[in-house]
């Protein structure tokens, strides 16, 4: 039996094992090989690792976690899970197996909307999040699709890297107090809904309107709902949150979900901040305070 099975090997999995497996802990990491960030070909803000490609930094680590005997790391998704604290049983493809702690940081998936091109273009031409991206195109022309209130402070936040802007309300209803707070920022703002979305060089994008108008951009950053990219935990009921951008896993301060010996991490949990470096901390939290849960 293991100490603890981690479900979901990108960077708070691996965060999480490590930590456990410096502390000779007997981990399991189980993994798809699919993580979030796989579209992106740099990743920024890490420290020690920044401008590398993810994929790259994941491989590394896998590599690092080598040295620890106790750490295994299984290319396998995760199908179900049972039981209780002390006796936790996970079938992966086939094989059954035991832990007394579960890290479930399987992460979530964005749900690209149905615009050709636009699924294309995500990573690349779009992207969601301007600490991993911003500093790239500074000073360049950005657009920004309205996706809900929320919207407002992220118009307001781009103004650190650009004073170029510009929202598009893609069908949504942008309150009339808010229009004007845009535009006294000189924030331009763009109506009609998106129908399609065609990248340029580098990070640009020509986005198609239905009111027949088309909209260049230097980059485009849009934030579409996400969803888990595993349904584990509606099997085991666990407790979960609304945010504007889709469900997320509620933990307590030590990364306890609501079932005693479970534990959760990454973008599963927060999802409305993705990065590298928060999922990392998360993952590292985890894995130490699945470990002192075990003390005798």
């Amino acid at each position: 039996m293991d100490d603890v099975i981690i479900i979901g090997g990108s960077f708070a999995g691996l965060a999480a094992a490590l930590q456990l497996g410096r502390a000779r802990r007997k981990v399991t990491v189980l993994d798809t090989g699919l993580p979030r960030n796989r579209f992106a070909g740099r990743s920024h803000g890490m420290l020690g690792h920044d401008h590398k490609p993810p994929l790259d930094i994941l491989t590394e680590a896998r590599q690092q976690l080598a040295r620890y005997p106790a750490i295994r790391l299984v290319n396998a998704r995760a199908d179900s899970i049972s039981g209780s604290i002390d006796k936790f049983v996970v079938t992966a493809e086939g094989e059954t197996l035991g832990a007394r702690r579960l890290i479930l940081s399987y992460g979530i998936v964005d749900q690209m909307p149905d615009v050709p091109g636009f699924a294309e273009s995500w990573g690349t031409s779009i992207v969601p999040c301007p600490y991993c991206d911003g500093f790239e195109v500074a000073d360049q022309h950005w657009g920004l699709v309205w996706s809900g209130p929320q919207s407002h402070n992220q118009a307001r936040l781009f103004h650190d890297w650009t004073d170029t802007l510009t929202v598009l309300s893609d069908g949504h209803e942008i309150p009339s107090e808010v229009r004007a707070d845009l535009t006294r920022r000189k924030i331009a703002i763009v109506d009609g809904r998106i129908v399609e979305v065609v990248r340029q060089n580098g990070h640009g994008a020509i986005l198609g309107l239905d009111t027949n108008s088309k909209v260049s951009v230097d980059i485009l950053f849009a934030h579409p709902r996400n969803n888990p990219s595993a349904s584990l935990h509606e099997a085991l009921g666990l407790a979960m949150a609304d945010t504007p951008l889709g469900v997320v896993l509620k933990v307590d301060e030590r990364r306890e979900t609501s079932m005693p010996g479970i534990y959760a991490a990454g973008d599963l949990t927060n999802p409305t901040l993705p990065s590298v470096t928060t999922a990392s901390w998360q993952g590292a939290m985890a894995g130490i305070f699945a470990q002192q849960s075990m003390l005798a």
